[in-house]
């Protein structure tokens, strides 16, 4: 009796705490500040059992908009069996390339009022929702601890961004000195914050021009990122989030390094917290890999561009059900690509592509990426001065031009 007494007791004291947690978020919603695309890392991104047995790991995620509470997905999507997470904490960064943290501001979070949680096999599991208060474009670190591997990890490798672990539970430590570190994200796919009732997100759906490949490890220069400071400089846009769902490797219609476009957009696109825009940013694997290997006849070019094409529509389609505006980005250029290394054949295909993209009908607004990217004098080359130098992915210099280039009004008026 006493036992049943005490479940009771529980049960009551967690309805109320949820009473309350609906009472304070009155007037607000939910918005994404920062997400990742999940996909299987590849043998030389991921980390040994071993070193995920019993171990505390810290990731550093750089927030959007801010808020007076938050919550944490956790992710185990691609795993093949249920994962425990013993413990979950989230706090204040000191900095983007530190493991230490603010220790007054270490929360825990629950699950269900639990301190550990089980995610199923394939699955996300969203955090009780606990007040923090966050600055739009601060940095915060999630911790946590797992006393048993992941059997499949799920993760991020492009994240740009230093992640520590060590054995042992240390999920409130103050730092981690002696943890070891890798350039990668896991397990955690989503921070949302609770924002005044009209916020929302725009999605990214991209490759690794969207990743970031080539922009500054803890320096959070992708154009994304970019695109964040200008909507939070911007008064009548600052509670706008932009969630990165790009992948390294990314294609339109197969899997490459990480699951197709269209097999992602539910969970990366779909299922995110308030979002209302969605920039497409996609294509240039699919075009680039068609003749990697040597020259195809014309017609599977001319197959390529049209399923492109439908795939495009399908995105724009399933957005539209879903009540998501969608923002079509042409394809920036990639002649002199030493990992492509595109003949005229590509080129006039992605002219094809972009002229579909412009055309009006197929998506409600269009970026010009092209147009902003492109050599004035070689418009089939990027601008040498944004070039990384494998004249496919910009450098620095080139992500600030794309996210300058990208006009707020998209984001005016309701949807």
């Amino acid at each position: 009796m006493r036992k049943l007494a005490l479940l009771v007791l529980l049960a009551v004291c967690w309805a109320g705490l949820q009473v309350e947690a609906q009472e304070a978020g009155k007037g607000q919603v939910w918005v994404g500040s920062w997400a990742t695309s999940q996909q299987i890392p590849e043998p030389w991104n991921s980390l040994p059992s071993s070193d995920m047995t019993d171990m505390t790991m810290r990731e550093i995620f750089h927030l959007s908009v801010g808020g007076q509470t938050v919550r944490v997905r956790l992710s185990n999507a691609f795993g093949r069996k249920p994962l425990r997470f013993t413990s979950v904490h989230i706090a204040r960064a000191v900095s983007a390339a530190s493991s230490a943290i603010d220790p007054a501001t270490d929360r825990r979070l629950t699950f269900a009022g639990s301190a550990d949680v089980t995610v199923p096999a394939g699955a996300e599991y969203l955090s009780d929702p606990v007040e923090l208060p966050v600055a739009p474009l601060s940095n915060v670190a999630v911790t946590f601890h797992l006393d048993t591997a992941p059997a499949g990890e799920t993760g991020h490798p492009g994240s740009r961004e230093t992640t520590y672990y060590e054995h042992g539970d240390h999920v409130a430590a103050a730092s981690l000195p002696d943890a070891k570190r890798v350039d990668h994200w896991f397990e955690v796919s989503g921070v949302d914050v609770a924002a005044p009732r009209g916020a929302a997100a725009v999605v990214v759906l991209g490759d690794s021009i969207t990743d970031g490949h080539a922009s500054t490890t803890n320096g959070n220069d992708r154009w994304t990122d970019v695109l964040a400071e200008r909507l939070q400089a911007n008064a009548a846009t600052r509670d706008i989030g932009v969630l990165n769902e790009g992948i390294g490797g990314n294609h339109l219609l197969t899997d490459g390094l990480g699951p197709n476009a269209l097999a992602r957009l539910n969970r990366d696109v779909l299922a995110q917290a308030g979002v209302r825009w969605l920039i497409v940013f996609e294509g240039v694997n699919d075009l680039g890999k068609l003749s990697r290997e040597g020259d195809v006849p014309a017609a599977e070019h001319a197959l390529l561009v049209h399923q492109i094409e439908a795939a495009l529509g399908q995105i724009v389609t399933r957005a539209h059900a879903e009540g998501i505006r969608v923002i079509g980005a042409t394809i920036t250029p990639y002649v002199g690509s030493d990992y492509y290394h595109p003949g005229a054949q590509n080129e006039a295909d992605r002219e094809a592509v972009n002229k579909w993209i412009r055309t009006p009908g197929h998506f409600d607004s269009v970026l010009d990426l092209d147009k902003a990217m492109r050599d004035p004098a070689h418009k089939d080359r990027l601008r040498p001065g944004y070039d990384s130098g494998d004249h496919l992915h910009p450098g620095p210099k080139g992500y600030r031009a794309m996210g300058d280039a990208v006009p707020l009004d998209l984001f005016k008026g309701n949807w």
